[in-house]
C-alpha cells in the first residue's frame, strides 16, 4: 500500500478520527484539509485505504501490518504469538498440561493418530499420555488457602505455609504457591497517604460540572475472568447527567483505543469543555493531549491519590 512521504500508518489513522470530529462539527472538506495540513486528494487517498481501518485491542498487525496478516493465514500457518484464521491472537504453549491439551485437541479436530500429533508437536509421547495425579486433599487444601488469604490480606504465599504448617498440614511451599498463583491471590501493595483536596481557604480543586457536555470523565476498570486473564473496561459518563456514554471491552486497551472511543463520541454527541482523567499513561500520552488541543477539548488531571 502506497502511503505519502513522512506520515506512518497510525498517523494516518488519527488524522482521519479527527477529521470525522471536524466535519461532524459541521466544517467542510476543504477547510478540514487544510487544518490537516494535506491536500483533498490526499484526504480522499487516504479515505479509500485507511478508512475502513479500525483499531483491534487483541491484534497489533493494523494498517500496513494487517495485509502480511492476511498472506500468512492464506497459507494456512500460524505461529504462537500471532494471528489466527479468526483474527485473534494465539498464546504460546508452554506449560505440559497446555500442551497435553493441545494435542488431544489436534486428534479431535483433525483425526490423526498420537504419534503424528506428538511427532509434529515435539512432544514425548510419554508426556502426552501422563494421567496428573491430583491429591485427595487437593480442594480442601485449597479451600483453606483461600480463607487465610482472605483473614489475613497482607500475607503472602509463605507466611500462608508457615501458619498451614501449624494447623498440622504436611505441605511445602511450591505446593501452596502454585495454589495461590492459580487462584490469583495476590498481596495488595500499599496505598500512598492521600492528600488533601482543597485549598487553605475551603473552596474545593476539583471543578464541578455545570451543565451537559461541560465535563465528561473516562478511566479503565480492571478485573479477571475465570481462566486468570486479565481484562479491562474503558468508561466515558458525563459527570452533569451522570449519564455512561460509552463502554469499551477488551483485554488490553491502550491510547489507540481511547483516541477510537472519543472520536465516534465526538461525532455522535459533540466536543465537551472539558475530559477529566487520572494520571494514567493511556490518558497522558502526548499524542492523546496534542488530539484533544487541537479539538480545543480541555483536559482535567486529578490529584494523586483522590478518588
Amino acid at each position: 500500500m502506497a502511503k505519502p512521504k513522512g506520515y506512518t500508518a497510525e498517523q494516518i489513522i488519527m488524522k482521519l478520527r479527527e477529521a470525522e470530529v471536524l466535519l461532524s462539527q459541521g466544517q467542510t472538506v476543504k477547510q478540514v484539509c487544510r487544518g490537516l495540513e494535506v491536500s483533498e486528494q490526499t484526504y480522499y487517498h487516504w479515505r479509500r485505504e485507511y478508512g475502513g481501518i479500525e483499531h483491534d485491542p487483541g491484534e497489533e498487525t493494523e494498517g500496513i501490518g494487517k495485509r502480511e496478516c492476511q498472506a500468512e493465514e492464506a497459507g494456512g500457518r500460524c505461529l504462537p504469538g500471532q494471528c489466527d484464521p479468526e483474527g485473534g491472537v494465539v498464546k504460546k504453549v508452554i506449560s505440559p498440561a497446555m500442551r497435553r491439551q493441545a494435542g488431544e485437541q489436534a486428534q479431535q479436530v483433525l483425526g490423526v493418530s498420537e504419534r503424528r500429533v506428538c511427532r509434529v508437536l515435539d512432544q514425548p509421547r510419554s508426556t502426552q499420555r501422563y494421567d496428573k495425579n491430583i491429591p485427595d486433599d487437593e480442594e480442601i487444601l485449597r479451600t483453606r488457602i483461600i480463607a487465610l488469604a482472605s483473614q489475613y490480606g497482607r500475607y503472602d504465599y509463605r507466611r500462608v505455609k508457615a501458619l498451614l504448617s501449624l494447623e498440622g498440614w504436611r505441605v511445602n511451599h511450591k505446593r501452596v504457591e502454585r495454589i495461590w498463583r492459580q487462584e490469583g491471590l495476590k498481596v495488595p501493595p500499599k496505598q500512598p497517604k492521600r492528600g488533601r483536596l482543597w485549598l487553605n481557604n475551603g473552596s474545593i480543586v476539583r471543578l464541578r460540572p455545570r451543565f451537559p457536555m461541560h465535563v465528561w470523565s473516562y478511566d479503565f476498570v480492571q478485573d479477571h475472568t475465570q481462566d486468570g486473564n486479565p481484562f479491562r473496561i474503558l468508561n466515558v459518563i458525563d459527570e452533569y447527567t451522570r449519564e455512561c456514554l460509552a463502554v469499551k471491552v477488551a483485554r488490553s486497551l491502550t491510547h489507540k483505543d481511547v483516541l477510537e472511543v472519543l472520536a465516534r463520541l465526538f461525532c455522535e454527541r459533540g466536543v465537551p469543555v472539558h475530559l477529566r482523567s487520572d494520571n494514567g499513561s493511556e490518558f497522558t500520552a502526548k499524542k492523546v493531549r496534542a488530539w484533544l488541543s487541537r479539538l480545543e477539548v480541555k483536559p482535567l488531571f486529578i490529584e494523586p491519590g483522590s478518588p
